[in-house]
């Protein structure tokens, strides 16, 4: 399994246009520019959870997944906008998983396991089911929780369909096409730019 990293909330619906703007003033405040860089989003339609991420060379590989790190100025801006609660995440599956959340643009709690230092029951055999149990304590297990989907779900979220925004003012990919037609009312749902927007945590 890859590493990756992003931001993760759950949303009911978005203005893409405000979400462009958004990703280009996060950019601009971690000193990174738009050029050659687009925004990706993926969704797990069943529970409305929306993972935002950036495609671009600082985001590549285990390195880039590293970047999310300490990159979080989208996910302060998001929640502080768009009125959600945002986590913005790494999972390294080598190394380490980190989760911080956002609500009104401050952080409001966040926790890092590195799994060399994770604590591992010493008094009984640790079979995969007893693994599973353990794994869904760490931050990413723990966050799958809140978002209403499982822990496989959560780490496997770059893999569900995603589209393709570039911010250099390239035309990209409508955020319609992440859902299948009926399940609008279930998923993500996109206004025109101006409309009144409502966010859920």
């Amino acid at each position: 399994m890859e590493a990756h990293g992003g931001y993760l909330c759950r949303m009911a619906e978005v203005d893409s246009e405000d979400l462009l703007r958004l990703a280009r003033e996060a950019l601009a405040k971690e000193a990174e520019s738009p050029k050659d860089c687009s925004l990706l989003v993926s969704s797990l339609p069943r529970a409305r959870v929306v993972r935002l991420a950036f495609d671009a060379p600082f985001t590549y590989g285990r390195k880039g997944a590293r970047w999310y790190g300490r990159r979080h100025a989208l996910a302060r801006l998001l929640s502080s906008e768009l009125n959600l609660t945002v986590h913005a995440y790494v999972f390294d599956p080598e190394e380490l998983e980190q989760v911080v959340g956002y609500g009104a643009g401050r952080p409001v709690g966040g926790e890092t396991v590195h799994y060399l230092d994770a604590e591992l029951p010493d008094d009984e055999e640790l079979d995969d089911l007893s693994f599973e149990k353990l794994k869904s304590r760490w931050p990413m297990g723990h966050l799958a929780k809140v978002l209403g989907v499982t822990r496989e779900e959560l780490v496997r979220i770059p893999r569900a369909k995603t589209v393709l925004l570039p911010l250099d003012g390239r035309p990209g990919e409508s955020l319609e096409e992440l859902f299948r037609p009926g399940q609008a009312q279930a998923a993500l749902q996109v206004l025109p730019p101006g409309a009144e927007r409502r966010g859920e945590a």
